[in-house]
């Protein structure tokens, strides 16, 4: 299915802490925009609901939606830093293309 580096779920793992709320896991979903044509959402959720996917990743409950889960087999998330900032890295097999950003994804 879906996968978090270590760094990934490091950088899950504080947002969870600092969220003071109770948490069931992080959604994962891909919904349609940016400038390929699909773009990958995320959030803390408190609850799942019953057509929901769990995926476990070390310490990180991943929440996967029906409608995601096609476009996020084999995806890998990644946690960069650098001099320009730092955040999240999808790694798509399943992209036929992606924009300059690397924001969004065509399928």
């Amino acid at each position: 299915m879906i996968s978090l580096t270590d760094k990934a779920v490091e950088a899950v793992s504080r947002f969870i802490t600092s969220a003071n709320k109770p948490v069931a896991g992080l959604r994962i979903r891909v919904e349609g925009g940016g400038c390929s044509g699909f773009k990958y959402a995320m959030r803390l959720e408190e609850s799942l609901a019953d057509n929901d996917q769990a995926v476990q990743c070390g310490d990180v409950t991943l929440v996967i939606d029906e409608n995601s889960a096609g476009m996020l087999q084999g995806v890998t998330v990644d946690f960069v830093e650098s001099m320009e900032g730092s955040g999240f890295k999808f790694e798509n097999p399943n992209a036929t293309g992606s924009c300059g950003c690397g924001k969004s994804f065509t399928c």
